[in-house]
């Protein structure tokens, strides 16, 4: 369990509360786990500097009171106390807001990090591939730039809630009955805590038509598909259909915000006529005293002035920072979740095989079945090509090997032992390979391949030995500095490569690892010339032949018949189920679907 894992299963850690409130408190044990004596501080610091600055209505009755008894001792008094509290307030509040920028800047860091660990490594994929998903993902990814002023704001709330607590302790030794201000600032706060809930529930609401108007944004002003809209004409199309998309999202938006200013003036409204009425209880009652005029009049003031940055400060956190601090939870939740109970260790080696047992399996969200009640077995040391036409559940099955995703139903056995119990960063840690929407990592040209072993990121006889198995070494000696080439050129000194440039490199980022338990080529030399694919392929296979000493198996996924044709065993999908498995003469001589594929690709090449 990790450390932040314990954190969070701490008794008493705030899950009885209300869940807005959990997550805020969540996220203030997150900020006091990183940086606990910045935090406390910085908490003590706010706390500090409200004390001096709500003394001051207690001053200036005191000087109101020395200038009309004719009191020079309290005239002076208070004009000292009053020059103290000043100074101080100035003093406490600088010092505050250097300590809370230099916390804020260091936590911000750790949030960051910690978000994008926990997308990094959550064992499955579907929270970057279901629209439900990406919608709350995306709101938080604009949130979570800013969540570090969440600490500000509570700490500043705080320090108001203090001040406001003075002030209205101050107008009850005038009159008890002035405590009832607090009531009229009931709807004013109310209002505030509403009116971020709307306005965001109208935002995520939108957020698939605001991500489509980014989109578009992004299609029109950046570079890779820059030729291809001047080639079609389609810029000043995508330019009114992003005005469109844009206009969805802010209109609802637009409406929920006029809404709750209208509800946030009338409790305003409301706060105002009970002050008028404080004023007017006090100055025209039968026990009106100069020195409680001044007090009411001055703290009184004071108490809008505290009202409202209460309210303002109790707006922000229940709107963007309490309601990103929910999405952090909710993604911290799901993460949990989706964590599997490995009881297993990675195998050493594979001595029998990789079985599918009636493997079922429906992308979340989707009601299509992707793969359809498929037995399949992968003996170990076998080099193992899975072909069909697209849509048939190809890339799918790698998904699964990769544990990517669960199956819906059924299960896959290694050498008998559930892969579900497996414990899945070391399972990966033995997994090499290489996939058709590979990334381009724009790192020196040895780092971009490196990655693929990070131990052995820097290591050049390793990346040297991966660019000779991906047939990348003509690329790799071509580059002006070699594997030291800045690769990308919107970076200084860096080299534009082409796509099947990048495709050999991502080829060879694959083949970093010496002794992978499972080798997944799934469709990497789409963008190569079929020779080209059929010799790496080849050259591939013999070497897994010759070292089968760990059971390793190797799955080749092309739609190039004349590739797949080298492999031990051949996998046929068809309607997302097995159709057909053996060899290549064996299908052939089968007269099958397989074989019927074949011929119609042979004779496109005649």
């Amino acid at each position: 369990m990790s450390s932040h894992e314990r954190l969070r299963r701490v008794p008493g850690g705030g899950d009885a509360l209300p869940p807005g409130l959990s997550s805020m408190w969540r996220l203030c044990r997150l900020g006091f786990h990183y940086e606990p004596a910045l935090m406390g501080t910085a908490f003590v610091l706010a706390l500090a500097a409200a004390l001096p600055d709500a003394l001051l209505a207690v001053w200036f009755t005191l000087l109101g009171k020395g200038l009309l008894e004719n009191s020079p001792g309290l005239l002076w008094f208070a004009i000292a106390a009053i020059a103290v509290s000043v100074v101080a307030t100035w003093l406490l509040q600088t010092v505050s807001t250097r300590i809370q920028r230099r916390f804020r800047d260091k936590v911000t860091i750790a949030l960051e990090s910690h978000v994008a660990r926990l997308q990094a490594t959550i064992d499955t994929i579907a929270h970057q591939e279901r629209p439900e998903y990406l919608d709350r993902l995306y709101v938080l990814r604009e949130q979570i730039f800013t969540l570090d002023h969440m600490y500000y704001s509570v700490f500043s709330t705080a320090g108001w809630i203090l001040r406001l607590a003075i002030t209205v302790a101050l107008l009850a030794t005038v009159n008890p009955v002035l405590i009832l201000l607090v009531l009229f600032a009931v709807p004013t706060v109310a209002a505030t805590s509403w009116r971020p809930v709307v306005e965001r529930t109208a935002q995520e609401r939108g957020a698939q038509a605001d991500r489509l108007a980014r989109h578009l944004f992004t299609l029109s002003t950046t570079a890779s598909p820059g030729k291809e809209l001047r080639a079609l004409g389609v810029g000043p199309a995508l330019a009114q259909r992003r005005r469109a998309s844009w206009e969805r999202w802010y209109g609802p938006v637009g409406a929920a915000r006029t809404r709750s200013a209208a509800w946030y003036a009338a409790g305003w409204a409301i706060f105002g006529l009970g002050y008028t009425g404080a004023i007017v209880l006090v100055t025209a009652g039968p026990h009106a005293s100069a020195a409680s005029a001044i007090l009411v009049l001055t703290a009184g003031a004071r108490l809008s002035s505290y009202v409202g940055a209460t309210v303002s400060e109790i707006g922000f956190l229940r709107g963007t920072w309490m309601d990103g601090a929910r999405r952090l939870a909710w993604l911290e939740d799901y993460a949990a979740a989706v964590a599997q109970d490995a009881d297993l260790p990675a195998p050493g080696s594979i001595t029998e095989g990789i079985r599918f047992e009636h493997v079922t399996f429906r992308y979340p969200g989707s009601d299509r079945v992707a793969l359809d009640d498929v037995d399949l077995f992968l003996p170990a040391g076998a080099v193992v090509a899975v072909v069909g036409e697209n849509g048939a559940g190809k890339s799918t099955l790698v998904k699964l090997l990769a544990k990517l995703y669960a199956p819906s139903a059924g299960r896959i056995l290694v050498d008998g032992a559930d892969l579900a119990r497996v414990d899945s960063a070391r399972w990966r840690d033995r997994l090499a390979g290489a996939f058709q929407d590979f990334f381009r990592f724009e790192f020196l040209a040895g780092q971009t391949i490196g990655v693929g072993d990070l131990p052995r990121l820097d290591v050049e006889p390793a990346v040297v030995a991966a660019t000779d198995r991906a047939g990348a070494r003509d690329l790799v000696d071509g580059l002006p500095a070699g594997l030291r080439t800045q690769l990308g050129p919107t970076w200084a000194d860096g080299v534009d490569v082409s796509y099947g440039q990048w495709q050999k490199l991502a080829l060879a980022r694959g083949f970093m690892r010496d002794e992978p338990l499972l080798v997944a080529l799934d469709e990497p030399t789409a963008a190569l010339d079929a020779e080209t694919e059929h010799q790496l392929f080849e050259r591939y296979a013999s070497r897994a032949r010759e070292a089968r000493r760990n059971g390793s198996v190797t799955i080749l996924v092309s739609h190039r018949f004349s590739t797949v044709r080298m492999a031990d065993l051949i996998v046929v999908l068809d309607g997302a189920r097995v159709a057909e498995t053996g060899s290549h003469d064996e299908l052939l001589a089968r007269g099958g679907r397989y074989a019927e594929l074949y011929q119609i690709q042979a004779r496109a090449y005649q």
